[in-house]
């Protein structure tokens, strides 16, 4: 359970502001130190097409900065060796590509095999096409283990909108991390301001929604983040966010727990970045080296 003092945010009232000395009194497991890999669980990311394979990538290095022992990327068979050979730390498989680059509709069917290990999934990066997504959605997630957790990003999240029954069988288990325009899509089009916008995405979908600042519960409990800054909003930095999220999921946080560690990650990475180059220009790769750092200045 977070600590008292971040458990006030409601519809309406002052949400907390995230900071480091809310984050270190509700931090995630400490890993044992005569622990191994297996002790911090594994990240599946499920994504990509032909002509995006860098999102799969920069998810996975996410999730493995935030502390995750193992890694599973699993994307277009067009892609897989080059990011196999790019991100050598992860377990890569191919699955059946279409002519345009996209996952075949075999795909889901493969991936309930291929998951069978994976504590944490992270869905979304990178997929292009929203009608192959939705059914990846219907059919993957109520073959997932009884405990998994889930974290859904990109195209994932616009192939949700109006169907918030997909998400039953993760209920309780799953964190959305929508940029704006994902947001709108989930809420039919309309544009709200960012705390009622998160409010209601989370109502109406039963799910944690790490969006624009804010981390919303299902129950109605929000933190709002501070930290970060223009620069954030760049090609690849969502990638980055959902990975995040994953990596804190597989280490055992609690879906809110891990969104809003998650994005304070993204958002102080961004600032040490912007102390260091500019509040813009830097790249979503970049955040990445940076979040190690900011754990190392949470530890309880």
């Amino acid at each position: 359970m977070p600590p008292a003092e971040s458990r006030q945010g409601r519809r309406g009232d002052d949400a907390p502001v995230v900071s480091p000395l809310l984050l270190r009194a509700w931090a995630p497991p400490e890993p044992d130190d005569g622990g191994d890999k297996h002790s911090r669980g594994t990240v599946a990311v499920v994504g990509g097409t032909t002509s995006t394979p860098g999102a799969v990538l920069l998810a996975g290095l996410a999730a493995l900065r935030a502390g995750a022992g193992r890694l599973q990327v699993l994307t277009v068979a067009t892609t897989s060796v080059a990011i196999g050979v790019a991100l050598p730390e992860a377990l890569v498989r191919g699955l059946p590509t279409r002519d345009d680059g996209c996952l075949t509709s075999e795909a889901p069917e493969l991936l309930v095999d291929a998951l069978g290990g994976a504590g944490t999934v992270v869905l979304g990066p990178g997929l292009s096409d929203r009608d192959g997504a939705r059914d990846l959605l219907a059919r993957l997630l109520p073959r997932l283990d009884e405990e998994a957790t889930v974290a859904l990003d990109a195209v994932a999240l616009t192939a949700l909108a109006g169907a918030p029954e997909l998400l039953e069988p993760v209920a309780g288990r799953v964190v959305l991390t929508p940029n704006s325009g994902e947001l709108a899509a989930l809420l039919d089009g309309r544009e709200l301001p960012a705390q009622d916008a998160a409010h209601e995405a989370a109502e109406r979908y039963g799910a944690v929604v790490s969006a624009r600042g804010w981390v919303v519960d299902r129950d109605g409990r929000s933190w709002r983040d501070q930290a970060g800054g223009i620069g954030l909003g760049t090609s690849g930095s969502g990638d980055v966010l959902a990975g995040l999220v994953g990596g804190m999921l597989a280490r055992g946080a609690e879906p809110a727990q891990a969104a809003v560690w998650g994005q304070y990650l993204h958002a102080a990475a961004g600032d040490r970045l912007t102390s260091r180059l500019g509040r813009l220009g830097f790249l979503a790769r970049e955040l990445l080296d940076e979040v190690p750092a900011v754990l190392s200045t949470l530890r309880p």
